[in-house]
């Protein structure tokens, strides 16, 4: 790659969250960056209520003493200010206090949702934040098992004005294979704005840069990756306007979905007209009867002897057959 890197989201500020635990680590956490590409890296501690509270002020004069110190080592890189901000109604509370910050004091805000829940006012203080004036970036949507089993939820937020920042490590499966089918969809459709490394123990992923970037490349292309890894980043750096490609629906295959592991049971989130696409008409109107537990199918079993294998397990699973 001959384009230069900036680190979207790292926890490289020593005792600050669960990042790094030391200024020896985070030192080489930054010598590991700069190894992979990097030359800017965007700290963005965690802000969590009762949990991870260091202000502003203090991230910051950590900031200022790495820049000094890296400068005077004649390195060629520099650290940014941020957060990842923990998903609340009183985010901008938080920022109005000098608790929590944006990216680099800009108009851009990372934030995260809690892994296994979907907030029910996600709506409501997205509304809030677009409001304000500040550009919400999503944290690793790949990763959040409701975005798992429904990912049109990334192109519904999108379409408010959230930009998606995905991990590199997802492509490789270092969050399992759910988040891994699921980046591979979000770059497939133009879903993803930012890539960070989300970086917080030295000697994990950076030393695994070399081989992420052939393969998110294989999928959107050199010129698009420039703008994830790099353009967009610095765009946000300065507080510029980002122009994105309009994104496409996801239209998940069954195995995809994971079917096999969610939508058996009370996790049902695909709609009619996408079972329709992947099965013929009986099948869509028996997999839908089936979940909603209006069973009309007299005769499943003749009828699963029709279909594949594959898919023969599934319905036996979704309708209890043995």
């Amino acid at each position: 790659m001959k384009f230069t890197m900036i680190d979207f989201h790292t926890h490289i500020l020593p005792n600050i969250d669960d990042g790094s635990k030391s200024i020896e680590e985070t030192f080489n956490l930054i010598k590991e960056a700069e190894k992979a590409g990097f030359k800017k890296i965007i700290s963005t501690s965690h802000y969590l209520e009762k949990y991870y509270e260091v202000d502003v002020i203090e991230r910051k004069a950590w900031i200022d003493t790495l820049n000094k110190t890296i400068k005077e080592g004649n390195e060629k890189i520099k650290l940014y200010l941020g957060n990842e901000i923990y998903f609340s109604d009183n985010i901008i509370s938080l920022l109005e206090e000098g608790k929590a910050t944006t990216i680099n004091n800009t108009s851009y805000l990372l934030f995260e949702l809690p892994l296994n829940a979907k907030p029910f006012n996600i709506y409501n203080i997205i509304y809030e934040l677009l409001e304000y004036k500040l550009i919400p970036v999503l944290a690793h949507p790949e990763r959040y098992t409701f975005v798992q089993s429904e990912p049109e939820l990334v192109y519904d937020l999108i379409q408010k004005g959230v930009l998606m920042q995905c991990n590199y490590g997802s492509i490789i499966g270092q969050y399992g294979k759910k988040a891994q089918i699921i980046v591979k969809k979000l770059y497939e459709n133009n879903m993803v704005h930012f890539l960070g490394t989300d970086v917080h123990k030295q000697n994990t992923i950076y030393e695994r840069i070399p081989e992420i970037l052939p393969q998110i490349s294989e999928i959107i292309g050199e010129e698009k990756l420039e703008e994830i890894t790099t353009l967009n980043a610095q765009k946000v750096l300065e507080n510029k306007r980002i122009d994105i490609d309009e994104p496409k629906q996801i239209k998940l295959s069954l195995k995809e979905n994971m079917l096999v592991y969610d939508i058996l049971g009370k996790y049902a989130t695909l709609p009619y007209n996408q079972y329709l696409e992947i099965f013929s008409e009986t099948w869509t109107k028996f997999i839908c009867d089936s979940l909603s537990g209006t069973q009309i199918v007299k005769n499943p079993i003749e009828l699963l002897k029709e279909t594949p294998k594959e898919f023969q397990n599934i319905v036996r699973k979704i309708c209890s057959f043995k």
